[in-house]
């Protein structure tokens, strides 16, 4: 089947080469009258458009010779040439009327063909006193026709457009009425990207070409006739006329003519169409270039879809022949993957079991885990508790030895009736009770092991809180505490307790980490960040900063660079999970003054009233106070 395959493809392949060899030879000629056709639309819209143009312009002048030689001035100029002044007047009013028609040359000839007068007199290249009895415009306006004559002027080198006619009088022509409109304005408005155009006379030479080369050029060689009479009338000035090297021919009924400039030939179109009431004729020659590639891609194009076409039959037909063949494969190989399903369909189903039973264990994983974390957050807590438990005797000491003071000053007071000065102990004993409530009030809440819910909780009393309930500690240690808290007052979204645990942890590292510092100061400020609806609480210490081989793992549990038995490690881990929990973030590094720097990002909250917690804390220190 393969080997059959292989001589299938080969023979689809040797016949899709033939088709498309086939179908480029039939299309081209087809595509390419096709194009030419259109090429010829153009064209001869081309044509139609410089023909009316160029007979516009040149019959705008035909009225003037005829209605000039009406004129009795100029009669008499011919008939009475002699006498000065009339031909001075002539040659002042011809000069007038060539200015206002706008031609460029006006002028009288008496029979002999000499000119009397004309409107460039006392110019030095006027035409009066020459002889033009030569031209052929002359000897038609003799014969009392209209004369009209293609020309090059000897004296400018420009191209000239004469028009003729007789000036009669009652002895029958004395004389002729000329015109010369200049052709060179007329010919610069040719402008075509793909198309030539050319004026062309009786003997086929380019009198105007928007192609300068070809200028005074014959299309086909001259007769000796052809060039005796040029050489007669010198219409060209004198001129040698080239014959220009193009051959002229037909093909598929299309008239082409194929132009050899140099070493580069270039094949054309070309169509003709005379100049009414002139033996003058206007061609138009297109490129053929554009059209035949067109043609030329247009065919490549269809036999290339023709063989896409073919190509895609015969991959249908191989397509369905390898279905056919996998079928068989198939039916082939159906029996064993069925057992082969079946042995692995017990392995699966003992494999789904061990899944589900470790899916089990580890969701009992997870919630052991947040179990421990949990622990370890309220056993650091207590931690904490049980290090501030001897500042915080000395704190209630003090307390209570002033109150037993004040109520025995009291009694005596009392039995000398002195009930004012009393009055007074009585209240230094009920405000030395309010100081141990407060500070009982933290202890309480600092062990309360808090709910996991989230509120609006304020920055201002949570650093109030955590200072007094560092109170003894920062007294102890002579640090300086300076705070930056905003006005008005900044909440987050928190929680109040756990809030204050993390700020303790914090400050207490701070003021652990400037024990040999001099002056030492810790900065806390609460801040709104740069991004919109987050608030920053950092808290700085002037210490020797975090090593680098530390920065990395400052928050890892049971890591510290304490002295043994002066801390766990956990502290700043469990401060890092119980603000992730709040949704924020906690980061360490070094103040570019020195000293490290912890900075504490949440969400910004707005106050909805009193917090659960907030109620808890009020109710501890009353049962204080009690």
């Amino acid at each position: 089947m393969t080997a059959f395959g292989a001589f299938t493809r080969a023979a689809v392949a040797v016949f899709a080469f033939v088709a498309m060899v086939a179908a480029i030879f039939a299309g081209s000629n087809y595509t390419t009258r096709f194009y030419l056709a259109d090429i010829a639309e153009r064209g001869q819209s081309t044509l139609r458009l410089s023909v009316a143009g160029l007979d516009g312009v040149l019959s705008r002048f035909d009225y003037l010779p005829g209605l000039v030689a009406e004129d009795p001035s100029t009669r008499r100029a011919l008939t009475e040439a002699g006498q000065t002044g009339i031909v001075q007047k002539a040659n002042s009013d011809l000069r007038t009327i060539a200015d206002e028609a706008g031609v460029a040359e006006l002028f009288l000839l008496d029979r002999d063909g000499i000119v009397v007068a004309a409107s460039n007199s006392g110019e030095p290249d006027s035409l009066v006193a020459r002889s033009l009895g030569y031209k052929p415009f002359f000897a038609r306006a003799l014969e009392g026709a209209i004369g009209r004559y293609f020309a090059l002027d000897p004296r400018s080198g420009s191209r000239g457009y004469y028009i003729a006619a007789p000036v009669q009088s009652a002895d029958g022509i004395v004389g002729v009425v000329a015109a010369r409109v200049d052709l060179d304005p007329i010919e610069s408005a040719w402008t075509s990207p793909v198309d030539e155009i050319l004026v062309l006379d009786r003997n086929g030479i380019v009198f105007m070409a928007s192609q300068s080369d070809w200028l005074f050029r014959s299309l086909k060689p001259l007769t000796e006739t052809a060039r005796t009479a040029i050489a007669g009338t010198r219409q060209f000035a004198g001129r040698e006329i080239d014959t220009l090297n193009a051959e002229t021919f037909v093909r598929g009924g299309i008239p082409l003519i194929a132009v050899e400039d140099g070493k580069k030939v270039t094949e054309f179109l070309i169509q003709d169409m005379a100049i009414p009431d002139t033996d003058m004729t206007v061609s138009v020659l297109s490129r053929t270039d554009s059209a035949r590639n067109q043609a030329f891609i247009f065919t490549i194009i269809a036999s290339l879809l023709t063989l896409i076409a073919v190509m895609f039959l015969v991959f249908l037909w191989q397509r369905r022949a390898r279905l056919l063949e996998r079928l068989m494969l198939q039916r082939e190989a159906h029996d064993v993957l069925e057992r082969r399903v079946a042995a692995r369909t017990a392995s699966l189903n003992e494999a789904n079991a061990r899944l589900i039973s470790e899916i089990a264990e580890r969701r009992a994983t997870e919630a052991e885990l947040r179990k421990t974390q949990e622990d370890l957050i309220q056993a650091g807590k207590l931690a904490a508790l049980g290090q501030m438990s001897t500042a915080l005797s000395h704190e209630f000491n003090q307390p209570l030895a002033a109150i037993r003071s004040y109520a025995d000053n009291a009694d005596i007071l009392l039995e000398r009736e002195r009930y004012q000065e009393a009055r007074d102990n009585v209240g230094r004993i009920s405000s030395l009770t309010d100081r141990m409530a407060e500070i009982s009030k933290h202890l309480r809440t600092f062990a309360r092991k808090p709910d996991e819910k989230t509120e609006a909780v304020s920055t201002g009393a949570v650093v109030r809180d955590t200072l007094d309930l560092l109170n003894s500690k920062i007294s102890a240690s002579g640090v300086d505490i300076s705070v930056s808290v905003p006005e008005p007052d900044i909440c987050v979204q928190a929680g109040h307790v756990r809030l204050q645990q993390v700020l303790v942890n914090l400050v207490s590292n701070a003021i652990d980490a400037m024990r040999d510092i001099p002056d030492p100061v810790v900065s806390i400020g609460v801040d709104r960040a740069g991004n919109a609806g987050e608030v920053t609480i950092s808290v700085r210490d002037r210490g020797p900063g975090i090593a680098d081989d530390a920065a990395a793992q400052v928050f890892d549990p049971f890591f510290t660079t304490k002295e043994v038995g002066e801390g766990l490690g956990l502290g700043l881990s469990i401060s890092y999970n119980i603000v992730k929990d709040f949704g924020g973030s906690l980061r360490a590094c070094n103040h570019a003054d020195g000293g490290a720097v912890f900075t504490v990002t949440l969400q910004e909250a707005v106050p909805t009233g009193q917090s659960h917690d907030d109620a808890e804390i009020l109710n501890a220190t009353r049962v204080a106070a009690e």
